[in-house]
């Protein structure tokens, strides 16, 4: 038999509005996150071949690329900073963390 809480397990009967999850501001997170990945992945492929292949001395590409990488670090933190915030804010609506 079960003798859990009915109350404690069920939803809601009523709902001012459907919650998306994840929220537009997670998926807009997200989705730069991915972009950000995508672009890391190309940089670093190319990095690796420019230094097997030992010709970066007179065009500086190498470093350019690190500069760009540095920059997209950068990006990334601003962005997992954005999805964290909008995933509180998604877990404050739901009523499981508090303000």
């Amino acid at each position: 038999m079960d003798t859990r809480d009915v109350s404690q397990t069920d939803a809601p009967t009523s709902c001012q509005g459907k919650l998306q999850v994840p929220t537009e501001k997670e998926r807009e997170a997200l989705a730069a996150m991915k972009s950000i990945k995508e672009r890391v992945r190309a940089l670093k492929k190319r990095l690796t071949a420019l230094k097997a292949s030992g010709h970066d001395e007179t065009t500086g590409e190498i470093r350019g690329l690190e500069k760009d990488l540095a920059q997209l670090k950068v990006r990334w933190d601003e962005w997992e900073q954005k999805r964290e915030k909008a995933a509180k804010e998604r877990m404050i609506l739901l009523g499981h963390e508090k303000k």
